[in-house]
C-alpha cells in the first residue's frame, strides 16, 4: 500500500496526493506495522521473512525521517545514497528469494528494478524520466506484493491453494 502510494507520486499519476498518503503510511503501516511483522517472523524462525519485514519496516521509517525530520539538512544526493543502500540490500534479498516462492521472488525482482531506477533518478540534479520509470516499476511491485499477500491470507484461511504462489525451493 505504501509502495503503491509513493509510486503514484513518482510516476506523476496524480497531483501530489501520492506523496502525502505515502508518508502517512510510511510511518505507521509500511514502517511500524511491517517492523512488528518482522519481529513475529523471528519468533516463527522464518529468517527470510523476519529480515525482509523488519528491514523494509525500518526502510519506511527511515524514509519518513529523512524526508520529514532530518537532524542534518539533507544534501542533493541524500535520497540517492539512501536508495542505493537499499538497492544493494534488495539485490541480495532477491538472491535469497530464489528459495521462497515465485510470487515472493517476483516481488523482489520488481523491487530491485524499482530501486535501481529510483536511485539513478535521484542522483545529482535528478533525472525525472528515471524516477517516472521507477514509479511505474513500483506500481508493478505493489501489485505483485498485493498478490503474494492475498495468496498467503486467502490460501491459509481456506486451507487450500486458491491463489497459486509457485513453490520454488
Amino acid at each position: 500500500m505504501t509502495t503503491f502510494c509513493l509510486s503514484s507520486d513518482n510516476a506523476h499519476l496524480w497531483h501530489g496526493g501520492g506523496a502525502a498518503a505515502a508518508l502517512a503510511l510510511a510511518l505507521i503501516y509500511g514502517g511500524i506495522a511491517q517492523f512488528a511483522a518482522g519481529m513475529w517472523e523471528f519468533h516463527r524462525r522464518n529468517t527470510f521473512g523476519a529480515l525482509a519485514f523488519t528491514s523494509y519496516g525500518a526502510f519506511w521509517i527511515g524514509l519518513y525521517v529523512l524526508l520529514k525530520i532530518p537532524a542534518i539538512p539533507a544534501g542533493t544526493d541524500s535520497l540517492a545514497v539512501y536508495l542505493l543502500a537499499w538497492t544493494i540490500f534488495t539485490l541480495y534479498m532477491t538472491v535469497a528469494a530464489l528459495k521462497t516462492s515465485t510470487a515472493v521472488l517476483s516481488v523482489f525482482v520488481a523491487l530491485s528494478a524499482t530501486f535501481v531506477f529510483l536511485t539513478i533518478g535521484n542522483w545529482g540534479a535528478g533525472h525525472e524520466n528515471m524516477i517516472k520509470i521507477g514509479g511505474w516499476l513500483g506500481f508493478l511491485t505493489a501489485a505483485l506484493a498485493w498478490y503474494a499477500s492475498a495468496a498467503g491470507v486467502i490460501n491459509e484461511t481456506h486451507g487450500k491453494v486458491v491463489l497459486p504462489v509457485g513453490p520454488r525451493g
